[in-house]
């Protein structure tokens, strides 16, 4: 049962909740700042993939645009469909290439 609050103390509560909110926040921004910090690293591997039209090299995969989506999508092996999570924003990638395209 979750107890039941005047109006004043779930503001205090609210405010107090918020404050390690945003903490938590500033803490996510400066790891993210961290990431895009790092160095780059050249690739310089012939990858080829398996694409819709047939197999084609990283570069080939941005038929000459400027940007790529790249998803780490959890499939294991013995798994009979992959991750809910990773399905449910596959799902919606589709709807991204024309803005992507746009760009």
């Amino acid at each position: 049962m979750h107890r039941i609050a005047t109006k004043d103390d779930w503001l205090a509560a609210r405010l107090e909740s918020l404050e390690e909110e945003k903490a938590f926040q500033r803490g996510r921004d400066e790891l993210a700042k961290k990431r895009r910090d790092l160095p780059w690293r050249r690739i310089d591997t012939n990858y080829m993939f398996a694409a819709e039209d047939g197999p084609k090299s990283l570069l080939g995969l941005f038929d000459g645009l400027s940007q790529l989506i790249v998803y780490h999508f959890m499939f294991h092996p013995d798994w009979a469909e992959g991750c809910k999570s990773c399905s449910f924003w596959a799902d919606s990638f589709n709807g991204s290439v024309s803005h992507l395209r746009a760009r």
